[in-house]
């Protein structure tokens, strides 16, 4: 059984930084690449960063430069360092598998003050 369970967003004002968290159990971590989402008022939930098992990183071109996904496989952690923050990046930010597994976690509420 896959749980997801997200942590560490928060309200930052422009320009400031966050750390996400993503504590991933279950099989679904140890094979698959990772991904951190993120779904914005009125607007669908996109893929923002991806990580392969092997640590290969892939970026929207939105964050690019800005933020930075890496893994620990031995804490099946999944992190996300998002630097620069903008107000359009105010969202709530999940993680999961690529591609996605039905189990989404709760996400957690990112929010730049302009």
């Amino acid at each position: 059984q896959v749980q997801l369970v997200e942590s560490g967003g928060g309200l930052v004002q422009t320009g400031g930084s966050l750390r996400l968290s993503c504590a991933a159990s279950g099989s679904i971590f140890s094979f698959r690449p990772m991904g951190w989402y993120r779904r914005a008022p009125g607007k669908q939930r996109e893929l923002v960063a991806s990580i392969t098992t092997g640590g290969r990183t892939d970026y929207a071109d939105s964050v690019k430069g800005r933020f930075t996904i890496s893994r620990d496989n031995a804490k099946n952690m999944v992190y996300l360092q998002m630097n620069s923050l903008k107000p359009d990046d105010t969202a709530v930010y999940y993680c999961n598998a690529i591609p996605v597994v039905p189990s989404w976690g709760q996400g957690t509420q990112v929010t730049v003050s302009s």
